[in-house]
């Protein structure tokens, strides 16, 4: 949920997705110069995972910019879901770059060849570290004001890459300290499961967003505390809420005095969705007024909450 205005919101939501690209591809030339001068394939691992976060980075540039566009005659809803569309796109990348490791990283297991000047590759490790820790500040800090879901999906697997960088190191150290080869590729194929984990957490809460997922239990909860605490509302009831991609929407009815006039009524209901509008500035609301007390042979009871 954005607690920025909807302009300064998207204006970040753009910036993180320039920065991530600018260190995709910093850390692509300082990756595939350390592998040429060490050929070790957790290094390899690094710099393929790299790779694919240029790639996911801009498809989450893409679906950030698509995202953004107003709603059109085609799009009356707008064009949110282009950011889960695109985070799915980064869990094929993430999923593709896993097995393709795992696959180099067993064949190297049967086959172990000697790290090279191992300490020129955990400096590139230590400068990945420090470029990526430094982003995914900068993203979360993007996440949090703004709610962006294709920003979370890549800063998901960015913060996955700071735990694989030091696992590089490690791998580095180990193998330089014990002179036993096999190391490498063990700890490269630990990364490989690591990034096909990451990449279904992706995955599934991009497919929340896209089948209309309710949203979590304590938005609802202070949806409903918003709108009660108005003197006049008497209850409210099916409330359906899911979030757009880069925002939410939400729906209810809600419960007024039978004896009002629908001018009242409408004064009330305005009052109430802008108070509503404070506690979520990025949500759409759909208020259907009724008389309190009334059999509403709409309620869908299917719906428990």
């Amino acid at each position: 949920m954005s607690t920025l205005d909807p302009v300064t919101a998207n204006r970040w939501r753009r910036r993180a997705t320039y920065a991530s690209v600018a260190v995709a591809l910093t850390l692509i030339a300082a990756k595939l110069g350390s592998y040429l001068h060490t050929g070790s394939v957790a290094i390899l691992s690094s710099l393929i995972d790299s790779s694919v976060d240029l790639l996911a980075s801009l498809v989450t540039l893409w679906g950030v910019a698509q995202a953004l566009q107003p709603p059109d005659s085609s799009h009356r809803f707008g064009h949110g879901k282009a950011e889960p569309l695109a985070g799915l796109a980064q869990a094929a990348f993430v999923t593709g770059s896993g097995v393709f490791l795992g696959y180099e990283a067993i064949g190297r297991l049967a086959d172990p060849r000697p790290v090279e000047q191992a300490e020129a590759g955990i400096a590139v490790m230590i400068l990945a570290i420090a470029l990526t820790g430094a982003l995914v500040l900068f993203q979360r800090w993007v996440i949090r004001h703004t709610g962006s879901m294709a920003i979370d999906a890549d800063s998901l697997h960015y913060s996955g890459d700071v735990f694989m960088n030091l696992a590089v190191i490690a791998a580095l150290a180990v193998t330089a300290a014990t002179g036993q080869a096999f190391w490498d590729p063990v700890f490269a194929l630990g990364i490989a499961l690591f990034l096909v984990w990451g990449a279904s957490r992706i995955a599934m809460r991009s497919l929340g967003v896209l089948m209309d997922r309710e949203l979590p239990d304590s938005e609802r909860k202070r949806v409903r505390e918003v709108v009660l605490s108005h003197p006049e509302a008497r209850g409210l009831h099916d409330l359906r809420t899911r979030s757009t991609g880069t925002g939410e929407h939400i729906e209810f009815h809600l419960e007024l005095d039978p004896d009002l006039t629908l001018a009242r009524a409408h004064d009330i209901t305005d009052d109430i969705e802008q108070h509503l509008r404070a506690a979520f500035p990025t949500a759409e609301f759909t208020i259907h007024q009724e008389p309190a007390g009334l059999e509403d042979e709409r309620l869908d009871h299917r719906l428990r909450r």
